[in-house]
């Protein structure tokens, strides 16, 4: 796994180049708490790509599922009902807004109960299945993209040129998680508490029949323990204009 050190911390937290004009997609993958949505959506910016962020798609299934008062064991009802509202982003907006049914869902999708079941959700096949077609759709319609999620560099987007996997100490990213709940202006639960949710959804996203987490062979892996958000986006940077420079040489 890589580990920045000092001197590639002061180095690389800020590349500078071009917007990348080729096609290209860059995957994301890990457990929660290690800033891969952050940092993605702001290494597509320096990157000048679009930004895809499929955990947003399986929340809004989660928010929908418990807005609809749907049962969890209803499988049938809730892939039934995620095709209904015909998920999908407003581009124009950054970053880009999950609609489900035309109406914005962003806010909805990072409540607490959504976070509570989304694991759950996530590991319905066919949902997956529903949402990795989609997630494809997206690829295609566009192809200069960043995309993070649990299962981009492995099952959605396998020949992606340039793959990461973020990972973290779980008790550091329980605390990341403490301090995104208080920038919402709410209270976060005992750091415990969020520690053995995250251990819990841990172990569901990894031992899921369909799409599981894994960090794909060909992907690089990064520590983002101790690392600030400028300095992970940074080295992910360099390591994308790299590539693309040895593809032209």
């Amino acid at each position: 796994m890589s580990t920045l050190t000092h001197d590639q911390k002061s180095t690389r937290s800020t590349p500078t180049g071009q917007p990348i004009e080729c096609d290209l997609i860059v995957t994301l993958d890990g457990p929660a708490g290690t800033g891969k949505s952050t940092v993605a959506r702001l290494l597509a910016a320096k990157l000048g790509l679009d930004f895809l962020d499929t955990g947003a798609m399986y929340r809004a299934a989660a928010a929908i599922t418990i807005d609809k008062e749907i049962d969890l064991a209803d499988t049938e009802t809730i892939l039934a009902t995620v095709i209904e509202a015909d998920l999908h982003f407003d581009w124009t907006q950054d970053p880009p807004t999950i609609l489900a049914w035309l109406s914005p869902y962003n806010q909805r999708i990072r409540d607490l109960d959504v976070t509570k079941i989304v694991s759950q959700i996530a590991a319905i096949g066919r949902l997956r299945e529903h949402m990795v077609r989609k997630q494809r759709l997206i690829g295609q319609q566009h192809p200069r993209l960043v995309t993070e999620g649990r299962d981009q560099g492995s099952v959605v987007f396998p020949d992606a040129e340039v793959k990461f996997y973020l990972d973290a100490d779980p008790a550091v990213r329980a605390a990341r998680r403490a301090e995104q709940i208080r920038l919402t202006g709410n209270e976060p639960p005992p750091e415990d508490e969020l520690l053995h949710d995250i251990l819990l959804r841990d172990s569901r996203d990894s031992t899921r029949k369909d799409g599981p987490l894994i960090c794909p062979d060909d992907a690089e892996k990064v520590d983002t323990s101790p690392l600030t958000i400028d300095e992970v986006v940074g080295f992910l940077e360099s390591r994308v204009r790299a590539r693309i420079a040895h593809r032209n040489a």
